[in-house]
């Protein structure tokens, strides 16, 4: 539940738009957060790390510091690619932070997505629980996520809200400020970062809204001005639009098309989206309290967002739009909408049950109108390409941007970039989020546009940019950045042994064999017990399982030494068991399974 003193510890909170040049308050606020002096003498040199985000679209984290203090920004996670069986998702390492817990200024986060915050649960209380900033719908977000985990953790957070855009923050060599950027949810802001040595512009995840509704177009040109401090500027920016010609799609057509859907549609309409677009969810409740019709929103983290939002005084629910999911039954079908996550094939999710017939509620018809009305995330294009398939089974009445406008991507394209880039004019370039083969994309643009080669740095994940008075460089020595996989209640416990064994055994699956052996004789008593799981069906094996049984008779038998070894080496024979029995069956099969050797003495 939201807690009570919530609004009292936010009013005033005016901000209608995630990009508005004022996020509620009317007068800047200045927190001072003063250093610890060290007493021993730092490099004065800036160093960034990113800890993810720059060899995949996720798990974005990024280490700043200066000497010996630490500033962060975002913990996101990743979603597990289809070779990571079992994993629920894939967290950055801060093994390089162990030990400087303390030097960790503060955890800035720029907007509400699981790719942002997603991590936050488990490395802020990994890391000692240091400060956290950000708007308050991210702040909310966070401490839900924290509740979800464990209950009552989110009481140890140190939170310091950023209740305006004008706000700055001293964070001893760091001076915080923010400014105001689009993106597809409420309270993303873009961060800058000014040190002794250079100033640091991360948008974040960003886009540029050419027609937004209700608000002006956002420019860059005041960033530029940054030089006037008589430092290098560092512009990070978001890389995934690097690969992206196509013309945007405003929010103006979006939702005109997406109403213009609703007011045709014969039966209901089904919206898949994501559960962050609360701006939009918003706007299709005014269109329902417009035209007589009711909203049903399904999907746990959907009805949560909208509660927050609905608190922080972000959106204001038409009275009687809403009804509960259980009651559309209620309501003539054309009366009814129904806005639902899933749309990127979440299993648990709303629409995927739905699909699959384990909704309570819902079942598709013919005549109900199905919108996706959201991007693919890269990676999840197959399991998307079946929901639709599976929905395209269920409906004749299926919209989605293949072939009409019916949502908006929050990231940019390549024109975007070209804007950003010389609205900003940055004296260093360095692509972030996004595959290698993006970030080397933006870097072309870069360099397109003018910056000089030697100040674009495309990173990896653990490499460390170093800047220092008049001088730039990548270090040859990176820090440790591998995955970190959550499987359940495991955090790290899941290495790349045990995800080795899980794509074995996905591929071809486990054979065990369990034999009783005569410790006096060597020899078997009776016959080996075969055990297959993903491998062949016993039953019709017979003849390969007959001679599997042989073959380990005569292993087991020349390896003890007819039992004139003493004492015999059984993980020798076991060995030779795991060994001759793959290579046996793969000769058959051509198919290598897991092979488990149980050796019983008696």
């Amino acid at each position: 539940m939201i807690k009570q003193d919530l609004k009292k510890s936010l009013h005033p909170v005016q901000s209608k738009s995630p990009s508005a040049q004022s996020f509620g308050g009317t007068k800047p606020s200045i927190i001072a957060k003063p250093a610890m002096q060290a007493n021993i003498v730092r490099e004065q040199a800036l160093k960034i790390i990113p800890l993810g985000g720059c060899e995949e679209v996720g798990r974005n984290m990024t280490v700043f510091e200066y000497a010996g203090d630490i500033v962060i920004l975002d913990m996101g996670l990743q979603f597990p690619e289809e070779d990571m069986p079992g994993i629920d998702y894939v967290i950055p390492n801060t093994e390089y932070l162990k030990g400087k817990e303390k030097q960790i200024k503060a955890v800035i986060f720029s907007h509400g997505h699981l790719d942002h915050i997603g991590a936050a649960p488990i490395l802020l209380k990994k890391l000692g629980n240091p400060q956290i900033m950000g708007r308050p719908l991210t702040i909310e977000m966070i401490k839900h996520r924290v509740e979800d985990m464990e209950r009552n953790a989110s009481k140890k957070l140190k939170i310091q809200y950023i209740k305006d855009i004008s706000d700055k923050v001293d964070l001893g060599p760091f001076k915080i400020s923010f400014f105001a950027i689009d993106h597809a949810i409420m309270d993303a802001v873009g961060v800058i970062l000014e040190t002794p040595v250079a100033t640091i512009i991360h948008p974040g995840d960003w886009t540029i809204e050419k027609d937004p509704v209700g608000r002006d177009v956002l420019h860059y040109h005041q960033l530029a001005d940054l030089k006037k401090l008589g430092k290098p500027t560092i512009l990070m920016l978001e890389a995934l639009g690097a690969i992206n010609t196509k013309t945007p799609v405003t929010e103006q057509e979006m939702m005109g098309n997406i109403q213009k859907i609703i007011g045709l549609a014969p039966g209901r309409t089904i919206i898949a989206t994501f559960s962050s677009q609360i701006e939009r969810i918003k706007q299709v409740m005014e269109f329902a309290a417009k035209t007589n019709k009711k909203v049903a929103l399904d999907g746990f983290s959907m009805k949560m967002n909208i509660e927050l939002a609905t608190q922080l005084g972000y959106i204001k629910v038409p009275k009687g739009v809403v009804i509960p999911v259980d009651s559309i039954k209620n309501y003539p079908d054309n009366k009814v909408i129904v806005i639902c996550t899933g749309a990127q094939g979440e299993e648990m999710a709303a629409l995927p049950r739905i699909i699959a017939g384990n909704h309570k509620y819902i079942s598709i018809k013919k005549q109900d109108t199905i919108i996706f009305s959201s991007s693919v995330i890269p990676g999840n294009e197959r399991t998307v390409q079946r929901v639709k398939d599976n929905i395209y089974r269920l409906s004749d009445n299926v919209y989605h941007n293949d072939i009409m406008n019916v949502h908006a991507s929050g990231h940019t394209n390549v024109d975007g970039i070209k804007q950003i880039l010389s609205e900003i004019k940055p004296d260093y370039f360095i692509p972030v989020y996004g595959n290698h083969f993006m970030l080397r994309e933006a870097a072309r643009i870069g360099e397109q546009m003018g910056i000089l080669k030697h100040k674009i740095f495309v990173p990896d994940n653990g490499s460390v940019i170093k800047f220092s008075q008049g001088k730039a460089e990548v270090l040859k020595e990176k820090v440790p950045s591998n995955y970190v996989f959550v499987d359940g209640l495991g955090v790290g416990d899941i290495g790349e042994v045990v995800l080795r064994d899980r794509q074995a055994l996905s591929q071809d699956g486990m054979f065990v064999i369990v034999a009783i052996v005569d410790s006096k004789t060597g020899k078997i008593k009776g016959s080996p017990d075969i055990i297959s799981r993903g491998f062949v069906y016993l039953r019709e094996s017979k003849d390969l399982l007959a001679q599997t049984r042989k073959k380990v008779i005569e292993i087991v038998e020349k390896t003890s030494g007819h039992g004139k070894e003493n004492p015999i080496n059984w993980s020798y024979v076991k060995d030779e068991i795991r060994n001759k029995v793959g290579d046996f069956l793969f000769a058959r099969t051509e198919r290598r399974p897991m092979i488990l050797p149980v050796v019983i003495e008696v």
